[in-house]
């Protein structure tokens, strides 16, 4: 089975985004706008996933992927409190929806109403109902409520505390995943993504969140950003630093997908971080939608990288859905009860 641990519905139907453009000119215009629900129809749903995920999903033969709002479009940094816990219900909600249609394709992440200046707590109540009345197994965390200003405080600062007591009892995990990036200096997929999965660690090595929850999971996306390029750094940082080795510190509560987009960065990440640490991820349809012109593949054909890794079978499987099942507790429960036990 290969679950990819990374995927966002980056092609909804036009409907969510006019909504989301009303409610936000109504949040100008200083009056309250539609809540929701959005029209849109099953049909709509499938029409936009059958062109699109699932059948790159049957073309690149993959099984299940954990899909959740478009990371970009969260917009944290849009609106206020208010505005971004109505369209983050709607988002997930509509997650929901598409789980529904095709529950052996996709099963669902949430989104969380942050907001910037708002404490991370208040977010705890949206995980909840996504995990006990929606199904969810996880959720994305936005670093960077600001998109780009970087005015919140370290995700080891106590400021997020209760939302990580809130992960832990529900058992599980995030993916630190930072939204669109209103700041000119840092191109959101390309600067402000990859900016945000590097501070993430290097923030873990310099805290010790992880002993105050040492069950508490956060899966790093795009490969880890910068840090399997420059691990040496940050194992001679953490030395000089006098924290702990990092995989003591760090790699027992940390993972890191699969999403980088050529076989010498897939290469470098198997050979850098310990297969145990790897999750199978592709984020298609996301960032990158163009082919190869060395190749003739598209760049986010995740799985031809990882099949070419000199590595053995079993430390294949582990990355396509070994830890997966481990770093969801509530997908591997999911499988188990339809008889997956592969």
């Amino acid at each position: 089975m290969i679950i990819d641990c990374h995927g966002h519905y980056t092609t909804a139907p036009a409907a969510l985004q006019l909504f989301r453009d009303a409610q936000l000119a109504a949040f100008k215009s200083g009056v309250a706008g539609n809540t929701g629900p959005v029209d849109i129809s099953d049909d709509q749903i499938r029409t936009s996933l059958e062109n699109a995920q699932l059948k790159l999903q049957r073309e690149r033969g993959t099984d299940l992927t954990v899909f959740s709002p478009r990371a970009s479009a969260m917009g944290h940094h849009l609106g206020d409190e208010r505005v971004s816990q109505g369209w983050t219900r709607l988002c997930n909600d509509l997650i929901a929806r598409v789980v529904g249609l095709y529950p052996d394709n996709f099963i669902g992440v949430c989104q969380l109403p942050q907001s910037p200046g708002v404490p991370a707590a208040n977010s705890a109540a949206e995980l909840e109902r996504c995990v006990r009345e929606l199904g969810f197994i996880g959720c994305n965390l936005n670093p960077d409520p600001s998109g780009g200003h970087w005015t919140s405080p370290p995700l080891t600062d106590r400021h997020w505390y209760p939302l990580y007591e809130k992960m832990v009892e529900l058992d599980v995990p995030a993916m630190v995943h930072v939204s669109a990036s209103c700041n000119a200096n840092f191109h959101a997929t390309g600067a402000h993504y990859i900016n945000a999965d590097t501070t993430a660690f290097m923030q873990f090595i310099t805290s010790d969140l992880f002993r105050d929850f040492p069950t508490l999971r956060m899966i790093i996306p795009h490969g880890g950003g910068a840090v399997p390029y420059h691990y040496g750094r940050y194992r001679g940082l953490a030395q000089d630093l006098k924290r702990p080795p990092l995989q003591e510190s760090v790699l027992r509560n940390v993972y890191f997908d699969t999403c980088v987009y050529h076989q010498a960065g897939i290469d470098l990440l198997a050979r850098v971080i310990p297969i145990e640490n790897i999750l199978f991820g592709s984020e298609m349809v996301g960032a990158v939608r163009g082919i190869d012109p060395t190749t003739g593949h598209y760049y986010d054909d995740t799985r031809r990288y990882v099949d070419a890794l000199s590595i053995s079978d079993s430390d294949r499987q582990r990355i396509y859905s070994g830890n997966a099942r481990r770093v969801f507790p509530r997908l591997d429960a999911r499988l188990k009860a339809r008889g997956v036990t592969a």
